[in-house]
């Protein structure tokens, strides 16, 4: 895929003092037009800083591992079913910038020698972060592979862009595409400032609704101590998936491919006493589980973790979980802030190797790895919070060396765990907490997320829930899977997700029953074809 800016990573250098807060004006720039530049470039002048602040500790290691081969985007994709008015939303979203300031902000200048990184938070956008592509057929298709190679700079302010795309022949639906440089912020942090816009624009209420009402856990149930990610056998491989067998790389680049699609919510159990056995969180940590055992036994992965296989252990998938504990008001602290969560699965799961990765899987066995593994989230939940990035990430950018030894150490170290990362990560955003009320253009009909997919895992699951249906992005790099392969994959995610729906048989009992398959879901977005594509057709969304 080419995209039409080149991402930009290294900006020059001289770090500065910490200062106060800035008290950013209102007033977007006077541009108008149906531009807006994808990511900077060319000639422009830099709006004086105001402020000037260290990195965090996230943001810090993420500077240090970037790639050219593989950027560090996320892509939020919201699809509202009216049209919206340029001047109104272009005004309305410089004016949420300027309401969370955070979000306005570079890299300072900085050399390898100094200390530390630091972002300059600046009064007003450098660039025009709002962009109206040329309408067309295949507008969304582009806009969605820029997403994916076309980093906003981080010399920058701000490092996001969002692309206004009208789409024809869909009812005068609109799509809002934002693409974030993941190394400044996070998906949910942009989505808080896309809230804050869209009040603006509509004039509704935009608050964030109350958390769902959940009962107390059931109690003191929890898996075994060998079983939970970071103790007793923690010390195994997590597995890989599988490269697919004919894969190549394109064209000596790797980059990511998506693939984007609507799935039912699966059935749970009703509840009793108050209580639900698991949750869909859980029924999506399983599925993945699952897609991952599926794929690799269709690949004759091997056993062991060593590629021995027979009699030795087989390597326990792992799966990263982010989990946001931050206020979803406009007091929310913008930036990276997440913090990961692993969930292993081990010994029974092993055990039930046979039975999980059946065509379709056996509802027992699946029945049961539910059940241990809404324990383990429980566990890790009730767990206080810790750093983000645990001892060795604050120990990794203690402002002791300067940054260009730690970023050295901080690759190397990258690269000497890459077989202890774990086998993918699945980021569950859940339901949308605001409303995106956009007035006349009216409210969501879909929203996807998607993050970034680096090696060694390779691989991320991205899911929103919307009006009763999951939205999943499925993204991988194309140093581990082509095209077609990352298709056939969401598919195996697709059955593996319906395998873990509760359905209730005539005789009163629920065992787990696998409902029918979800609809194929749209093509791929990686490289554009020699010819311009049709619109994908994904489900209501579109």
């Amino acid at each position: 895929m080419t995209a039409l800016q080149p991402a930009r990573h290294e900006p020059p250098g001289g770090p500065g003092e910490r200062s106060p807060a800035p008290s950013p004006s209102p007033s977007p720039p006077s541009g108008e037009g149906a531009g807006g530049g994808f990511g900077g470039g060319g000639a422009r002048t830099l709006e004086p800083a105001v402020a000037r602040l260290p990195f965090p500790v996230v943001d810090e290691v993420a500077r240090h591992c970037l790639q050219d081969d593989e950027p560090e985007t996320v892509h939020i994709e919201v699809h509202l079913p009216g049209r919206v008015d340029q001047a109104r939303l272009r005004t309305a979203f410089h004016q949420a910038l300027a309401r969370h300031p955070r979000i306005l902000m570079r890299q300072a200048p900085v050399r390898r020698w100094r200390r530390r990184y630091e972002w300059e938070l600046t009064a007003a956008p450098d660039v025009e972060p709002v962009a109206f592509p040329p309408p067309g057929p295949d507008a969304l298709v582009r806009a969605r592979e820029r997403a994916l190679t076309d980093c906003p700079p981080l010399d920058a302010s701000p490092p996001v862009r969002l692309e206004v795309i009208g789409q024809p022949g869909a009812a005068d639906g609109t799509v809002l595409l934002l693409t974030i440089n993941h190394t400044a912020l996070d998906g949910p942090a942009c989505l808080r400032v896309l809230a804050t816009a869209a009040e603006l624009y509509g004039g509704a209420d935009n608050s964030p609704g109350p958390p769902p009402v959940r009962a107390a856990d059931p109690g003191t149930e929890r898996p075994p101590a060998d079983d939970l990610p970071g103790t007793g056998r923690r010390f195994a491989r997590p597995a890989r998936i599988a490269a697919d067998p004919g894969h190549t790389p394109h064209s000596g680049r790797h980059g990511n491919g998506m693939l984007i699609v609507e799935l039912p919510i699966p059935a749970r159990p009703p509840r009793a006493d108050g209580r639900a056995p698991y949750t869909v969180n859980d029924q999506l940590l399983v599925a993945t589980c699952l897609m991952v055992a599926r794929w690799n036994r269709l690949h004759d992965l091997p056993d062991g973790p060593n590629g021995t296989g027979g009699a030795r252990t087989a390597a326990p998938v792992v799966v990263t979980m982010p989990v946001d504990d931050r206020p979803r008001g406009t007091e929310m602290p913008i930036g990276n802030g997440t913090r990961l969560l692993s969930v292993g699965f081990g010994p029974e799961e092993r055990r039930d190797a046979g039975l999980l990765t059946a065509d379709p899987p056996d509802p027992d066995a699946v029945a049961r790895l539910l059940r241990r593994t809404a324990a383990r989230t429980r566990a890790l939940k009730s767990a206080p919070p810790g750093h983000q990035l645990g001892l060795s990430g604050r120990v990794l950018t203690a402002p002791v060396l300067p940054v260009g030894l730690r970023g050295a150490l901080t690759r190397a170290l990258r690269t000497a765990a890459a077989p202890w990362t774990s086998t993918t990560l699945l980021s569950n955003i859940g339901r949308i907490p605001y409303p995106l009320d956009f007035g006349d253009a009216g409210r969501p009909t879909a929203v996807w997320f998607s993050a970034p997919a680096r090696m060694p895992r390779g691989l991320t699951v991205t899911t929103v829930s919307v009006a009763g249906r999951i939205q999943l992005a499925l993204r991988w790099s194309h140093a581990l899977l082509d095209d077609p392969a990352g298709a056939r994959l969401g598919a195996l995610f697709a059955s593996s997700l319906a395998a873990t729906a509760w359905t209730e048989p005539p005789g009163g009992r629920g065992p787990l029953l696998p409902p029918p398959a979800s609809p194929p879901a749209s093509p791929p977005i990686s490289r554009p074809p020699s010819h311009p594509p049709s619109p994908p057709t994904e489900g209501s969304a579109r």
